[in-house]
C-alpha cells in the first residue's frame, strides 16, 4: 500500500478536478456583477463558498518570480530586470536576475556592486519563496539564485541526486560565477551543504567566496531542537525509507523515480499550525462576503506560494535526515563527502554572518550560530551574528522585518567585505564573535 500512496493521491486529484472547476465557475457566476445570478439572495455567500472550495481543491503550479523591475537604493530610478538561465543542470537551474539601464553613470555604479548567490532551500517549496529576498537584494547587488527542479519532472535517466550531489552543484555554481568577488546567502536548509561546499573548496586550496551569510539553518540541530527536529529523531531512518518515499506516477516525466512527495511535505506544513490555517481560510471567506478585495487578494498570494510544493529526490532527502538531523555529522566533525572530510576550520578567507529569528520554530536558537564554533579559521573581526527580535522563520528573509531590520545589516556586511583585503586567518586563541541586534537598453548588472 505505501508504494501505491502517490498513485492514489493522483487518482484523488483527478477525481476532484471536475468539482474544483465547477466550484470555480460557480464562484465567478455568483460573484460577477454582469450575471443575473449575482443579484440572487445569498449570492455573496455562494460565490465565497465556491471560491474557497476551489482554492482548497485546485492544483498549485510553480509560481513565477515575477520580478521585472527594481528601484535603486534611494528609489530615484527604476531598472528593468530580465531573468536569465546562467547554468542549467538536471536538478537545478542557476538563475541570473540582470538589471538594465541606458544611463552611463548608473551603469558604472551597478557594475561595481557586489555579486550575490542566493542558495534557496530544497525542502518542499519552490525557490520563489525567496522572491522578496531576491527583489530586495537586487537594489544593491548583482543577484543569482538556485532554482531547484521538481524531482517528478526529472526523467529517471538523469540518475540519482544525493546530498553529496547537492554540494557538488553548489561548488560548480560558485566556480561558474567566480568565487573571488562572490558573496553567498543561504536560507534555511542549504546552510549545511553551503558550509560543506566552501569548507571542501578551502581544504583543496580553491578560491572561496568573500562572505557567507547564513540565515535560519540547521547547522547543529542539537541546539534548541524544534518540533521539526524532533520528528526527524523520534523515528528510525528505516521508518522514513518505508513510509515517506514513493515512486513518481506514470503521468510525470520522472515516472518511477523515488521521491519524498511534495504533497506529504505540505500536509506536514499544515499539521504544524492547523488552527492558524483554518482561521485564515475562514477570514478569507468572510473577506469575500464583505467584498474586502485587498485582504482576499493577500490571502490568495500567500497560499498560491505556500501550497505550491515540489518533490524531493529520495536519496537527497534521506541523506539529509541522516546527516543533519539524526547523526549531526557536521558539528561532530565526522562528515565525509565523496572521500573528503568536511572541516569548516579550513575556511580562512571568507567572512561569516549568521542570522536567526527569535521566534523561529523551524531552526531553533543557536542552530545557525553554531557555524561560528566550527569556522575557527575566520578571524573574530570578520564574523558577526544577528538575532532578530520578534521574527519567526520566514520573517528573517521575507516581509517587513527582512526589509527594514535584516537587509540593512546584510547589505552593510557584504559591502564591508566587497573591497580590500580578504579576512585574515584567525589566531589559534580567537573566540567566536556573537553580535546580537534588536533591531535598446545597456546591460548593467
Amino acid at each position: 500500500m505505501p508504494m501505491l500512496f502517490y498513485q492514489l493521491h493522483e487518482m484523488g486529484r483527478a477525481w476532484m478536478k471536475p468539482w474544483t472547476l465547477l466550484a470555480d465557475a460557480n464562484a465567478k457566476a455568483f460573484g460577477a456583477d454582469s450575471t443575473w445570478l449575482s443579484n440572487l439572495p445569498g449570492s455573496e455567500q455562494l460565490s465565497a463558498a465556491n471560491e474557497l472550495l476551489y482554492r482548497i481543491g485546485k492544483d498549485y503550479e510553480k509560481p513565477a518570480f515575477d520580478i521585472h523591475a527594481v528601484d535603486n537604493d534611494d528609489n530615484e530610478r527604476t531598472y528593468p530586470v530580465v531573468q536569465l538561465d546562467a547554468l542549467v543542470k538536471p536538478f537545478c537551474k542557476l538563475l541570473r536576475f540582470k538589471r538594465y539601464t541606458d544611463d552611463p553613470a548608473h551603469l558604472e555604479v551597478i557594475k561595481a556592486q557586489p555579486t550575490v548567490l542566493v542558495v534557496a532551500p530544497l525542502s518542499g517549496h519552490h525557490s520563489t519563496l525567496l522572491r522578496d529576498t531576491v527583489r530586495t537584494l537586487l537594489r544593491d547587488h548583482k543577484v543569482y539564485v538556485t532554482d531547484w527542479i521538481d524531482a517528478r519532472m526529472v526523467p529517471a535517466e538523469a540518475g540519482a541526486f544525493s546530498l553529496d550531489d547537492y554540494i557538488a552543484y553548489i561548488e560548480d555554481f560558485i566556480r561558474h560565477i567566480g568565487a573571488e568577488s562572490l558573496h553567498v546567502v543561504s536560507v534555511c536548509q542549504p546552510t549545511v551543504p553551503v558550509l560543506a561546499a566552501v569548507s571542501l573548496m578551502a581544504a583543496r586550496g580553491e578560491a572561496t567566496p568573500r562572505s557567507l551569510v547564513m540565515m535560519g539553518g540547521p547547522i547543529d540541530t542539537r541546539q534548541s531542537p524544534t518540533a521539526v527536529n524532533n520528528l526527524a529523531t523520534e523515528k528510525p531512518h528505516t521508518w522514513f525509507e518505508q513510509n515517506v518515499i514513493h515512486p513518481v506516477p506514470m503521468n510525470y516525466p520522472g515516472r518511477g523515480r523515488l521521491v519524498y512527495p511534495g504533497f506529504l511535505q505540505h500536509m506536514g506544513f499544515m499539521a504544524m499550525n492547523p488552527e492558524r490555517h483554518l482561521e485564515s481560510h475562514w477570514d478569507f471567506y468572510r473577506d469575500l462576503v464583505k467584498g474586502d478585495d485587498d485582504d482576499a487578494q493577500s490571502h490568495r498570494r500567500f497560499y498560491d506560494e505556500y501550497n505550491a510544493v515540489l518533490d524531493m529526490p529520495a536519496e537527497y532527502y534521506l541523506d539529509t535526515i541522516r546527516v543533519v538531523f539524526q547523526q549531526h555529522l557536521l558539528p561532530r566533525g565526522e562528515w565525509v563527502v565523496s572521500g573528503e572530510r568536511v572541516d569548516p576550520s579550513k575556511i580562512t578567507g571568507t567572512a561569516l554572518l549568521t542570522i536567526e529569528g527569535e521566534l523561529d520554530d523551524i531552526s531553533g536558537e543557536g542552530q545557525t550560530r553554531a557555524a561560528h564554533t566550527l569556522c575557527t579559521g575566520v578571524s573574530e573581526s570578520h564574523r558577526a551574528h544577528l538575532t532578530v527580535e520578534g521574527a519567526g522563520h520566514y520573517g528573517i528573509f521575507s516581509g517587513r522585518r527582512w526589509r527594514t531590520q535584516v537587509y540593512p545589516q546584510v547589505r552593510a556586511f557584504i559591502a564591508s567585505h566587497a573591497e580590500g583585503a580578504r579576512p585574515a586567518k584567525a589566531k589559534p586563541a580567537a573566540k567566536t564573535a556573537r553580535k546580537r541586534a534588536t533591531k535598446r537598453k545597456t546591460p548593467a548588472g
